[in-house]
C-alpha cells in the first residue's frame, strides 16, 4: 500500500509539475507597465506641450525603447492604454503632435496615440 501511494504521488507530482511548464509558456500578463510608458515620454513633454520646437533625442529614444519593449500583443495594448491615458489626464498636450510623435522618431505604431483610441483593438 505504501509502494502505492509513493506511485500515486510522484504521479501527482509529474502531473502539476507539466501543467506549470505548460502555463509558463502562455502568460498574457503585459511586461510593460505605465510606469515604463511615463519614463519613455518624460522627454517627449515639453516639445508635446509647444515649449520646446523640436522633438528631443532623448525623447525618440524613449519612443524607441518602448517600441522595442512592446513586443507583444499585451504589451502593446498596455503601452497604448497608457499613452491613452497620459495623452487625455496631462494638460497642454498637443495631441496632433502626440499622434505624430512616433513618425517624427521613426518609429511605426500600430495605432494612433489618442484619447479616442480603441486600445482593445491593438494586435
Amino acid at each position: 500500500m505504501a509502494a502505492y501511494n509513493k506511485i500515486l504521488a510522484t504521479a501527482a507530482a509529474v502531473v502539476l509539475l507539466a501543467l506549470m511548464v505548460a502555463s509558463a509558456g502562455t502568460t498574457t500578463e503585459a511586461a510593460v507597465t505605465c510606469g515604463t510608458v511615463a519614463s519613455s515620454i518624460n522627454p517627449c513633454l515639453g516639445y508635446l506641450k509647444g515649449s520646446v520646437a523640436a522633438v528631443p533625442g532623448a525623447c525618440c529614444s524613449g519612443i524607441k525603447s518602448l517600441n522595442a519593449a512592446a513586443s507583444t500583443t499585451p504589451d502593446r495594448q498596455t503601452a497604448c492604454k497608457c499613452l491613452k491615458s497620459a495623452a487625455s489626464s496631462i494638460s497642454g498636450i498637443n495631441l496632433a503632435l502626440a499622434a505624430g510623435l512616433p513618425g517624427k522618431c521613426g518609429v511605426s505604431i500600430p495605432y494612433k496615440i489618442s484619447p479616442s483610441t480603441d486600445c482593445n483593438q491593438v494586435k
